[in-house]
């Protein structure tokens, strides 16, 4: 992991909060189906974050970032539906929810530079 990158930093926190809230669904909640969605997508931002530094061209970096903004996008679904249907606290939604933003607000950030500098 680069220290010196925020968004692979993040990313990848956030990587780990997903995994140990996914462990709690199963663990606590006895919940399968809902933790498996939010697992795959949460734990995929970081992974095409980090995948976007081996890219085969600019035109491919940025296409791994736009879907790993897609991936966060659905991850705040599942967030959200979760909190709706009571499997996670309202502090556990608040904190997670910042995460979230904070990386899709990122992601968008960068997508859009790269995309007006024609790069």
């Amino acid at each position: 992991m680069e220290k010196d990158n925020i968004l692979h930093t993040k990313s990848y926190h956030f990587a780990i909060r997903i995994v140990k809230l996914s462990q709690y669904l199963v663990n606590e909640k006895k919940e399968y189906v809902l933790s498996k969605q939010i697992l795959r997508a949460g734990t995929s931002i970081g992974a095409l974050v980090s995948e976007s530094k081996f890219a085969q061209s600019r035109a491919d970096f940025i296409n791994k970032l736009m879907i790993s903004l897609k991936e966060a996008n659905e991850t705040q679904y599942w967030i959200n539906l979760l909190h709706d249907t009571k499997y996670i606290t309202t502090d556990m939604h608040k904190s997670l929810y910042a995460d979230i933003d904070e990386l899709i607000s990122l992601l968008v950030s960068i997508t859009k530079t790269l995309k007006n500098k024609g790069i």
